[in-house]
């Protein structure tokens, strides 16, 4: 039998099997679904990030409530920021993922791609103290970098003839190091472990862009159905989303110069 991903060997036959060109045509929308639904995910995440930083601040710091380093918060900020709810608000993104990678299957699309968009809103309200933390201009001057980045490494997973499945094993493992990296950080406050978890972290999610993106190429041949297709460009872009904000939150790291 062959490979169902040799797409470049399939031809009409009798029975009407899809040609080289249906197979081509319904790649590239497959694809454009998914670039599609990832960066109106961004878009989202960073319109929300800045509508509650802004909300906030305190425009006068007499009526601040809280501090959040030297900016004035509103009673909002206080809340989002500076207080036991903060934990809250960074662990709450958590809850729509896990619900999309294990009950894919028993979802609807309609379903499937509204807990997408409720993750998406979830991660810009978490991250929005980027605002708070760097200037305006070099957020926007790393996102620039992170959008050019990502580009590029899709474009080399989406056409390189390398089968990447080995680096995105080794990716993996390096993920789950570098989450437990974090978590140890957080209680010894190591400058030295910072900066290693910042370079770690660009090349492991640089890495997991192009291997994503093979990932979910190869994932079209191998579905059966309109559904199945619209599920999996879902979860494709819920993939390449994750991959583009931590790339860019490390990157951010090296690049955002504090207020």
């Amino acid at each position: 039998m062959p490979d169902i991903r040799d797409y470049q060997t399939r031809t009409m036959n009798a029975a009407g099997v899809r040609t080289d060109a249906d197979i081509d045509q319904g790649l590239r929308s497959y694809m454009l679904k998914v670039y599609n639904l990832m960066a109106l995910g961004v878009a989202l995440t960073g319109v929300l990030a800045y509508m509650f930083a802004n909300a906030a601040v305190a425009s006068d710091p007499q009526s601040a409530v809280a501090m959040f380093g030297k900016v004035p918060l509103t009673a909002l900020g206080a809340a989002i920021y500076a207080s036991p709810l903060k934990w809250v608000v960074m662990l709450a993104p958590l809850a729509p993922v896990l619900f999309l990678s294990f009950g894919i299957q028993r979802m609807s699309v309609f379903t499937a791609q509204l807990l997408f968009w409720v993750y998406a809103a979830l991660v810009g309200v978490s991250i929005s103290s980027i605002f708070l933390v760097y200037t305006d201009a070099s957020i926007v001057q790393t996102f620039a970098v992170t959008a050019a980045s990502f580009a590029a490494l899709s474009l080399y997973g989406y056409t390189t003839k390398r089968d990447l499945s080995a680096m995105g094993s080794f990716l993996m493992m390096g993920l789950f190091g570098l989450i437990i990296a974090t978590v140890v950080n957080l209680f010894l406050q190591s400058g030295a472990l910072n900066f290693a978890i910042s370079v770690i972290g660009v090349l492991i999610f640089a890495g997991l862009t192009a291997y994503d993106t093979q990932k979910i190429k190869e994932m079209y041949y191998e579905s059966a159905g309109f559904e199945a297709i619209n599920k999996m460009a879902i979860m494709g872009a819920l993939n390449l989303y994750m991959d583009f904000i931590n790339l860019f939150m490390f990157l951010l790291r090296f690049m955002g110069n504090r207020e």
